[in-house]
This record gives structure tokens, sequence and C-alpha cells, in this order.
């Protein structure tokens, strides 16, 4: 019975765009209590303020000059250093600069989860858990229950009521003769950055678009399926997503086609941390001369949208989203982009994404995402292994 209220009070208004206000209540309330867990987690380790961070509670590290950091360095060294501008010890400070170079490398730091200023009181977040306070302890231990024996067992029907209705409507709105009316008048390519597999969810509550994507199997397969049947997506085949003569003349004829549905495209091709924006692959820019950009920004303090596909199934990675607090996320519709007279792909790919970095308060790297996917091609490491012999000859 409960079942049935609870839906009647998510899925109906939300179908007709309506909202109830409880969503608004449950995110103050929220927010409130992780507020006050702050304060209390504060006032028990004795910290007398948290580490400098930004607006959206992401910590970020001071950047103090090299001077500076060589005089603290000195000042700590248990014999007063007096005299001339090098000393030995300075060594350590570079040797240290390096190493962190290298472990915290700019590619390798966008595949891992965010660093919260405060703890958010999710288990997962705070792998160091010890006790801090029994009222802390308290809320915790209620959160657990309302995040896996509410909220967990209520997303999961609410999504596998609206996959239900996504395949029976869409088979039959397939089913329905092709109408001009139901569909945009105008075709075009929209891009956005990419954190999580559901920032396609996420737009499609203010639009239609048409996917593009590698066709896949089970159950993804099914709802492509049924996807394709109301809506002409672009799927290719994997042999195909190597041909990229093929895949660009196929997206060419679908906005060339002003009756479907706007392409959306994700050019970074793999999903980052919600912190960045890297690479935009040049081929999305290729296709048409206007682009309509968006920028896509999750609110951490809620729960981590990131999908580090590396580390998480699919399914691991729902349960995660499940039991979160909530997924709280910004999105920002920017004007048209037009290809400017002498510009090529390149470069208004990397104007596109700069405007997306900028609106969305994301760091704008120009590295690609795929070479943290990617495995080192061997013509790199027989140019290394020639470089390290040539090294060994030499001495």
């Amino acid at each position: 019975m409960w079942i049935s209220v609870v839906l009647a009070l998510t899925v109906l208004p939300a179908m007709f765009g309506l909202s109830l206000g409880f969503t608004d209540l449950y995110i103050k309330v929220l927010v409130k209590t992780l507020e006050w867990a702050a304060l209390r987690i504060q006032r028990a380790q004795k910290v007398p303020a948290v580490p400098c961070h930004l607006p959206n509670g992401i910590i970020q590290k001071g950047d103090s000059s090299m001077e500076e950091e060589i005089v603290e360095l000195r000042r700590m060294h248990p014999h007063p250093l007096t005299g001339g501008n090098f000393t030995l010890c300075d060594t350590f400070y570079f040797c240290k600069k390096g190493i962190e170079s290298i472990v915290e490398d700019q590619v390798t730091q966008r595949f891992t989860s965010e660093e919260l200023a405060s703890w958010n009181l999710l288990t997962r977040t705070n792998n160091n858990f010890h006790y801090i306070s029994m009222r802390v302890t308290i809320i915790w231990g209620l959160g657990v229950f309302i995040r896996y024996c509410i909220l967990l067992p209520l997303r999961i029907i609410l999504a596998a009521t609206g996959l239900s209705w996504l395949v029976i409507g869409t088979t039959l709105v397939g089913i329905l003769p092709n109408s001009k009316e139901n569909h945009p008048k105008k075709g075009g390519i929209c891009v956005a950055n990419h954190t999580s597999p559901i920032d396609i969810v996420i737009l499609a509550n203010d639009g239609c678009y048409a996917m593009v994507g590698q066709v896949h199997g089970g159950l993804m397969g099914l709802i492509q399926r049924s996807m394709v049947r109301s809506c002409p997506h672009v799927w290719f085949e994997r042999s195909e997503m190597k041909d990229r003569h093929a895949v660009a003349k196929r997206l060419r004829d679908h906005v060339a086609d002003k009756t479907k549905q706007p392409i959306l495209i994700f050019p970074e091709g793999t999903c980052i941390n919600n912190t960045s924006v890297m690479m935009f692959k040049k081929g999305s820019f290729e296709i048409g001369k206007t682009i309509h950009p968006v920028a896509i920004k999750y609110d951490p303090q809620f729960g981590d949208a990131f999908w580090n596909s590396a580390k998480y199934s699919m399914v691991a990675y729902l349960l995660r989203m499940m039991t979160s607090w909530a997924i709280v996320c910004n999105v920002w519709y920017l004007p048209p982009m037009s290809q400017q007279d002498g510009e090529d792909a390149v470069n208004f790919a990397n104007r596109v994404k700069s405007a997306i970095a900028h609106q969305g308060g994301l760091v704008d790297l120009s590295w690609d995402g795929g070479l943290k996917r990617g495995k080192v091609k061997e013509s790199y490491k027989e140019a290394q292994q020639k470089m390290y012999s040539s090294m060994i000859v030499g001495h």
C-alpha cells in the first residue's frame, strides 16, 4: 500500500513537471544536518577552521611560493641554517616536489573522487572513521538506516518503474506514425562535460535528445532497442566505432535531417571526476558549424556522482548512487557557439571546452582523458627502451 502511495507522490507529479516541495525540504534539512555535523567534528578534533576550500566544499591546496616553502623547511631544521643562498637540505624540497608531480599528476587526479573539506556522514567517504561524539554517532547510525532501509528500496522501485515505463512507452511511441509536430524543428549538436552515466537522464528532463554510442547486449541492449523505436538514436557496432569517416557521415546525415532530435555528445569520451574538463575530441566539432554547449556540475557534499568505471561496475556504481543522500546537479545551457572563419576543429573544440569550464567552475585541462584508460602504445615503449639503452651506452 505504502509503495503505491509513494509512487503516486513521486512519479505522477514528475510526469506533469510538478513538484510537491518534498525534495526542497529534504535538501534543506540535509544541509543543516551536515553543517551541524561539520561543526561538531571540528570542535571534537579541536580544529580552529576547515582547510581552504572552494564554495562547493572541495579542498583547495594552498599555493605558496618556492621561496616561502624553502624558508619554512629551513626553519624546521634542528640546527639554525645561516649564510649562503643554497644548502644541502634544500634538495629535499625539490625531491618532495618531484615526487608530488609524479604521484599527483593532473591526469590521475581527475579519476579519483573529490576530497571534501568536511565529512558528509557517508561511511565510504571516511575511511579512517573513529568515534567523535555520541551525537554524531547517533546521527550517522540514523543516516545509515535512512539511506539503506528507506532511500535504497524506494530508489530501486523508482528505477524499476522508470525503466519499465521507458521500455513500454518507447515501444508504444514507435508504433505511432511519424509526426513533425512532436520533434524539434531545428536539428543541432549538444555537447557537455561528462561525469556520470546519469548525465543523460539529467539533460533529458529538459528536452529530448538523440543518443550516440556503442551497441551493447543484455539489459543495456534491451533499453537501446526500445529507445530507437521512438527516436532515431545513433548506435554503432564496435567495428564501426574505429572508422572515423563512417561515424562522421552518419552523424552529418542525422544533423542534416531537421526532423530528427538534436544529438547529445560527450566529447571527453570518458567520465571525469566533477572537478575538471579534459580534452574534447575534435570529431564532434567537424560535423556541424553550430554547437550548443551545456555545463554540468554535481554538488559533492550529498554524494559522489563520478563513475570510476575502472574501479566499479555499473551495478556497484548504481548501489553507491542509490545509497547517497541525494543527487544535486547544476546545469547551465550556454548560448550557441559557431565555428569562426579560419578556425579549425581543434581550436573550436578548445573554445567550447573553455566556455563550459568557466561556466561550471571547472578546471580547464588540455590532457586527453584516454591517457588514463588506454594502454601505452608499443611504439612509445620501443622509443623509451632505445633512449634508456643510449643513456647506458653513453655512461
